[in-house]
C-alpha cells in the first residue's frame, strides 16, 4: 500500500541522522549565495550574477552509466562544487568475471564470483568520482547502511574530503543480459513476470540484510532518496529509446529502459507526496544508440571523460585500493570508451531550442517543465519577470515547443507520460494548450494523441513535437515515429486535427525543426545518422514536398533554424569539433538549394544551440551556457551557469533576449549588451 506522507519523510530523515551533520545533512540543507543572503526584501530588487548553484541527483541503472552517458556534465558539475548524488539501481554483477573482455586470461585464484565483481565496479566507481571531485582517485569514502521506504536497505557512501558528493548503492539484481527475456530484472518487475526482485549485494558492502522489492517497493525507495535530498535537477536515462527497424532489438539496455520507467514513476510519486520541496526539472540522457551516431565531444573533452573511465577501469593494476575484489571494472579496461560511447554525450529529451517566445508586443513567455507540470514564466513590457506558474496536469514530459499566434496568443506543445498500475497502461501523447486571449491563461491541455498503437513494440519512442503556425492561426504539429519516419496533424479551419499523416523519411535523429520563411512557406528538417532530409513549401498553403536529400554533412544535435532573406538557416554542430555550422536553405518548386557550409563560431562544446538575429547561444566545453556573435571571436563567451535542456532566444526590437533553465531549476536570462551578463530571471522569496 501507498506509504503514508508521515512514513515517507521520516525514513527519508532517518539516513541524516544515521550519516551525521558531516555527511548527508551538508547535502539535504542547501546554500544560499552571499548575494541572495543580503538581498534586503524592502530594496528595490537587485539581480545577482547566475552562478551554478542547487542539488543534483542522478538515478542510473548500472555503475558506469553515468560514466559512459553523463558525463561530462557529471564532472562538470562536481568540478562546479555542485551538492550531487548518484544512485545506483542494480549492482551490475553481470557473469561475475573481472577480466578485459577478450584480452586477459582467467585468473584461477579468484574464480567467477558475481559478489566480488560487483564489490569491484564500487571501487572503480568510488575511485573515479573521488579523481573527478578532489584529483585523488584515492581520496577515502565513509560506507554506511541507510534504511529505504521499500523496506530494505541501501549503501551510502560520503566522500570525505567532498561531503556534499555521496554514492546510494540500492544493490539489486541486474538483467545480466541487455535484451534477453529474463524474468529476474527491472524489466520482469516492471511488467509482472516476477512478483519481487531481490538483492544481490557485493562483497564489501556494509548492508548484511537480504531484501527483495516489489514494483511499488522500489518506486518508493526511490522516491525516498528524491525525498532526502531534495534535488533541483534529476538525471536519469531514456526511459523510451526504441528500437531498431532493421532487427526490432531494444537500442539500449533493457535495464537502462526500465530503470527510468521506475524513476519516472519515482518523481511523480515524490511530486505528489512531498509539498515542502523545491522545484525540480529532469534531464534524460541518451545510451547505447551514441555508439552509432557521430561523435557529439572535441577531442580533448572526450579524451578528458575517458581518463575518468580508465580509472574505473583499474586500467593500470595497480593495488591502491586493498581490496580482494580488486580496483576497478576490468570488464571495461579493454575498451575505456565504451562502445563509442565515451566520445558522445546527447540528451534523450528537452534539447529543443524554441521554448522562449515573444507575445504580444513586449512581453515574453517561457516554458520548462518543472515537477512533471508546465512551468510558465511571463516578462511583462517593464521588463519584469513573473513565474513559474504551473500548469494544471501532471506527467508532462521535459521539453517544451512555444508557438505565437497572428493575434499574439502563446501556443505550448510537450509530450506526455501516462502510468498505471499495468504495464499496458504505460502511454505517451502529443499534448497542446492555448492562451483564451492575447496574454490571458492558458486553456487545458488538449491530446494529439500518438502515431504509435502502444508501448510495445515501438516502446512510445516519439520525438518531442515541433510546429508550425499560417496565416490563419492553424497549428502543424510534427514529430519523430519510432520507426524514425515524420508524422504530422494539421489543424482544420474547423479547430480540428486531421489524422496522423505519413510524411516519409528514414533514420530520423532526434527532434525535427519546423519554421516559416519571410514569404510563408514552410520548411520541416530532420537530421539522419549521416546528414539532414529536408521537406518544403514550393508556395504558402501549398502541400509540404519531400522528404528531399540535402547533402549536408553529418550533424551531432537537434537542429536549430531561423529565417533568414528569402530562405532558413541551419545549424549544427560538427562532430569530432563541437564548432557551430551553418547553411542557407532557399525553397524552390522542387528540391530546397543548399548553399555550402560555413563554421560561425562557439568553438567546442555539445548540446543544442540557440539561435536569434547574430547571437548563438549553447554550451561551451566547460558545460557553462556561453555566447558568441556571428562573424565574431571563434571561442564562447562563458558564463559560470551549468545548466539542464538547452537556451532558447528571442530577438526583440531593441536587443536580443537569451534564457536557460539552471540547475537550480530557476530561469536565468540575459539581454544583450557589450558585456551580457546572466541573471536569475526572478528572484527566489
Amino acid at each position: 500500500m501507498p506509504v503514508s506522507r508521515r512514513r515517507f519523510l521520516l525514513a527519508a530523515v532517518l539516513p541524516m541522522l544515521t550519516v551525521g551533520a558531516s555527511g548527508v545533512l551538508a547535502v539535504a540543507s542547501g546554500q544560499q549565495t552571499s548575494a541572495e543572503a543580503t538581498q534586503s526584501r524592502d530594496q528595490a530588487p537587485v539581480l545577482p550574477a547566475s552562478t551554478t548553484a542547487g542539488t543534483v541527483v542522478q538515478v542510473v541503472a548500472h555503475p558506469d552509466d553515468d560514466l559512459f552517458f553523463m558525463n561530462p556534465d557529471l564532472s562538470r558539475s562536481l568540478q562546479a562544487g555542485t551538492q550531487l548524488t548518484t544512485a545506483y539501481l542494480t549492482s551490475g554483477e553481470a557473469d561475475g568475471r573481472n577480466e578485459a573482455r577478450g584480452g586477459e586470461a582467467k585468473d584461477p585464484e579468484q574464480p567467477a564470483d558475481r559478489t566480488h565483481y560487483a564489490e569491484a565496479r564500487q571501487n572503480g566507481i568510488r575511485s573515479a568520482y573521488a579523481q573527478m571531485a578532489t584529483g585523488d582517485r584515492t581520496s577515502a569514502w565513509r560506507r554506511t547502511v541507510i534504511p529505504t521506504t521499500g523496506g530494505g536497505q541501501a549503501e551510502l557512501d560520503v566522500l570525505i574530503a567532498r561531503p556534499q558528493v555521496n554514492l546510494v548503492w540500492l544493490q539489486l539484481r541486474e538483467a545480466r543480459s541487455p535484451a534477453g527475456d529474463n524474468p529476474d530484472s527491472l524489466r520482469g518487475l516492471w511488467n509482472g513476470a516476477v512478483p519481487a526482485l531481490g538483492a544481490q549485494l557485493t562483497s564489501g558492502t556494509p548492508v548484511r540484510q537480504q531484501f527483495s522489492y516489489t514494483k511499488d517497493q522500489l518506486t518508493e525507495s526511490i522516491a525516498g532518496i528524491l525525498a532526502l535530498y531534495r534535488p533541483t535537477t534529476i538525471r536519469m536515462q531514456d526511459p523510451t529509446p526504441g528500437r531498431y527497424a532493421d532487427t526490432g532489438k531494444y537500442t539500449d539496455h533493457q535495464d537502462h529502459m526500465y530503470g527510468a520507467r521506475f524513476v519516472q514513476a519515482a518523481t511523480a510519486l515524490y511530486a505528489e507526496r512531498v509539498a515542502d520541496r523545491p522545484h525540480f526539472s529532469v534531464q534524460n540522457y541518451l545510451g547505447y544508440h551514441n555508439g552509432t551516431l557521430p561523435h557529439a565531444l572535441d577531442p580533448q573533452t572526450a579524451e578528458t571523460k575517458t581518463g575518468f573511465l580508465r580509472t574505473y577501469a583499474w586500467q593500470d593494476r595497480t593495488d591502491y585500493c586493498g581490496s580482494p575484489s580488486g580496483c576497478g571494472d576490468r570488464k571495461v579496461a579493454g575498451s575505456p570508451t565504451g562502445r563509442n560511447w565515451a566520445q558522445s554525450l546527447r540528451y534523450a529529451r528537452a534539447d529543443q531550442t524554441s521554448w522562449l517566445t515573444a507575445g504580444t508586443p513586449g512581453r515574453l513567455w517561457a516554458f520548462a517543465v518543472l515537477d512533471g507540470r508546465m512551468a510558465v514564466w511571463n516578462r511583462d513590457r517593464a521588463g519584469t519577470w513573473t513565474g513559474p506558474a504551473l500548469l494544471p496536469g501532471t506527467g508532462i514530459d521535459p521539453g517544451a515547443c512555444a508557438s505565437r499566434l497572428p493575434d499574439g496568443r502563446v501556443a505550448v506543445l510537450a509530450t506526455r507520460t501516462t502510468l498505471g498500475p499495468r504495464p499496458a497502461d504505460y502511454r505517451r501523447d502529443v499534448v497542446y494548450a492555448v492562451q483564451a486571449a492575447p496574454d490571458g491563461p492558458f486553456g487545458p491541455w488538449q491530446s494529439l494523441g500518438t502515431p504509435e498503437a502502444g508501448d510495445e513494440p515501438g516502446t512510445s519512442a516519439i520525438s518531442a513535437p515541433a510546429a508550425a503556425v499560417d496565416a490563419a492561426g492553424r497549428l502543424t504539429v510534427y514529430v519523430r515515429d519510432t520507426r524514425r519516419t515524420l508524422r504530422a496533424r494539421v489543424q482544420q479551419p474547423s479547430g480540428g486535427f486531421t489524422d496522423w499523416q505519413r510524411l516519409g523519411g528514414e533514420d530520423l535523429q532526434s527532434d525535427p525543426v519546423a519554421v516559416v520563411d519571410t514569404a510563408g512557406r514552410r520548411h520541416v528538417y530532420a537530421t539522419t545518422t549521416g546528414s539532414v532530409l529536408a521537406w518544403t513549401q514550393p508556395a504558402p498553403g501549398a502541400p509540404l514536398a519531400g522528404p528531399f536529400p540535402t547533402n549536408l554533412p553529418a550533424t551531432t544535435v537537434p537542429l536549430s533554424a531561423t529565417p533568414d532573406g528569402a530562405g532558413i538557416r541551419l545549424y549544427f554542430r560538427r562532430p569530432d569539433s563541437g564548432v557551430v555550422r551553418s547553411a542557407l536553405s532557399t525553397a524552390g518548386p522542387g528540391a530546397p538549394q543548399l548553399s555550402s557550409v560555413t563554421e560561425s563560431g562557439g568553438r567546442a562544446g555539445y548540446g543544442a544551440v540557440g539561435v536569434a538575429g547574430r547571437l548563438l547561444t549553447g554550451r561551451a566545453d566547460t558545460g557553462t551556457v556561453s555566447t558568441t556573435t556571428l562573424g565574431g571571436p571563434p571561442a564562447w563567451a562563458e558564463s559560470r551557469l551549468l545548466y539542464a535542456g538547452a537556451p532558447s532566444s528571442v530577438l526583440e526590437p531593441t536587443a536580443t533576449t537569451t534564457a536557460a533553465l539552471g540547475l537550480d531549476a530557476q530561469l536565468h536570462t540575459t539581454t544583450t549588451t557589450p558585456h551580457p551578463t546572466w541573471h536569475p530571471a526572478v528572484l527566489s522569496p
